[in-house]
């Protein structure tokens, strides 16, 4: 299971051996989905895992107009490096972050580069070092499975504070980003607020759209950015890509319509704030 959370109507099937399941193992949740995890130990909540989790949320706690949402937190393996200045704790993300379950085709060599991105930024926050009780894991070079591990579940790593829908949220309530490409997935931590990222197809499919210009542009187009491989829309996304141009529908799709609702809405009821961009649009067909 994803980052230690425990998944609601998750099933598994428990391996025979209590050490190394001889075929591997499989997970699913009632959202329509299932994956073969490679032979490895069962999983289990290690105790720098659980010192990690409670020391990301203690943290968390002082954050404020944090980008992700409000606590409650869990705790995702996205490879978040906590600092300290004089305004106190914040978060910044590593170039990559380890999946509990990918630790096991993690090449050390590749991990440790990991650890040597982390020690170069905390050597300008010694601070931050002390506090956190990190300058071994920094200052350990990663070598075999053993080390990998540990990175993994250590607070330089298991320690990105999510909501839950953001982290195990499925459409149409949330899209969240174990379930969603991050490029998509997190559209939804910085978009406008009454720009509806994920809408409804025609044929009932989740998909998800970007404006092609500039908020009060007036150009009520949309891009599709991700759709099911079996919808009309894919099929339009991957026309477009062949011909290295982004996949546009118009105005008068309603994807586009319901992408743009929101805003429609204030521009039909004029309660747009003049110092919105919004306030140059009007209404489609006006």
């Amino acid at each position: 299971m994803p980052d230690g959370t425990s998944m609601p109507d998750a099933t598994s099937t428990d391996p025979p051996d209590p050490a190394v399941a001889p075929r591997g193992l499989t997970e699913s949740e009632d959202f329509p989905w299932t994956r073969k995890i490679p032979n490895h130990p069962p999983r289990k909540d290690s105790p720098a895992y659980v010192a990690a989790r409670s020391l990301m949320n203690k943290l968390a706690l002082g954050l404020a107009g944090f980008l992700y949402g409000d606590k409650p937190f869990e705790d995702h393996h996205g490879g978040g490096l906590w600092l300290k200045d004089e305004q106190g704790w914040f978060v910044v993300r590593n170039i990559a972050g380890i999946e509990w379950s990918a630790q096991f085709c993690a090449d050390p060599a590749k991990v440790d580069l990991l650890r040597q991105n982390a020690r170069r930024l905390y050597d300008k926050f010694p601070d931050a070092v002390a506090e956190l009780g990190i300058r071994d894991l920094l200052d350990t070079p990663i070598t075999d499975a053993a080390g990998v591990a540990v990175w993994t579940d250590s607070i330089c790593n298991a320690s990105v504070p999510l909501p839950a829908p953001a982290h195990r949220g499925i459409l149409p309530a949330f899209g969240g980003i174990h379930h969603y490409p991050a490029p998509v997935a997190e559209i939804a931590f910085f978009k406008y607020d009454d720009f509806d990222l994920w809408v409804t197809d025609a044929q009932g499919n989740e998909v998800a759209v970007t404006p092609v210009a500039p908020r009060g542009s007036g150009n009520g187009q949309v891009q599709v950015l991700d759709a099911p491989a079996s919808s009309t829309l894919a099929a339009v996304r991957t026309k477009a890509w062949e011909q290295n141009l982004p996949a546009v529908v118009p105005a008068t799709d309603r994807v586009a319509e319901e992408a743009y609702g929101e805003q429609y809405a204030k521009l039909a009821t004029g309660t747009v704030a003049p110092d919105d961009p919004l306030a140059a649009a009007a209404l489609p067909g006006a």
